[in-house]
């Protein structure tokens, strides 16, 4: 299965227009948001977990990161409610598990198999009166992984970059410009093709995320 595969080509997903597929396991649900491969493949996704819902035990040959988006994400290793972004490396291994239902946004499989830092950031609180502010989270080679805050009327322009850029919108409302004006809300996703600015206008205070997207290649020897 591919979605969205052709990366030199910038593609969105607002909240307000999400398809929900079902998943192998009950109670979890997928919007694929680009994907190479079925149920073992390089994937970006939001998950939701119903209340009491849960997967099997698996390990990450190829890494996972996720983002909590809202309720409880929980694992082995601990319980991460909205506002938690989580890297596990490759091979690492968990059950993941919902008690109250969450809904997160996760990239499987897009790790470079030499990167095994584990990283557990929270999103910092924004003074609405501080202007707009990035503060990076994690740093590995050209990827880059940010918390951004733009307050309300205010423009922020993401650089150019020669990889791919994403963003979450986490929470408030923006205008996008590409092709037309487009208001998108939490949860809503961009993909940026490489080498294209991105500029947004907050219509209210917005906290992002925003990463850099290389793509890894397995080491060799």
């Amino acid at each position: 299965m591919n979605v969205n595969d052709d990366l030199d080509r910038t593609v969105y997903q607002s909240a307000a227009a999400f398809t929900w597929h079902p998943s192998p396991l009950p109670g979890v649900e997928r919007v694929l948001l680009d994907r190479v491969g079925d149920e073992v493949a390089v994937a970006t996704s939001i998950v939701r977990y119903a209340p009491g819902s849960s997967f099997a035990p698996h390990t990450h040959a190829l890494g996972e990161e996720f983002l909590v988006l809202a309720g409880v994400f929980s694992d082995e290793h601990g319980n991460y409610p909205a506002g938690s972004y989580v890297r596990n490396p490759p091979g690492t291994a968990h059950q993941p598990h919902s008690a109250e239902g969450c809904v997160i946004w996760v990239k499987l499989r897009q790790f470079d198999d030499r990167d095994l830092v584990p990283v557990t950031a929270t999103v910092p609180p924004f003074a609405a009166d501080a202007g707009s502010r990035t503060e990076r989270i994690f740093t590995y080679g050209a990827e880059e992984v940010c918390w951004v805050h733009v307050p309300a009327g205010a423009r922020f322009a993401f650089p150019s970059h020669y990889h791919v850029r994403e963003l979450v919108v986490l929470d408030g409302h923006l205008t996008w410009q590409q092709e037309e004006t487009r208001t998108l809300g939490p949860w809503s996703w961009i993909r940026m093709s490489p080498g294209q600015p991105l500029r947004v206008n907050a219509l209210e205070d917005c906290v992002l995320f925003s990463k850099t997207r290389p793509i890894y290649h397995p080491a060799e020897g």
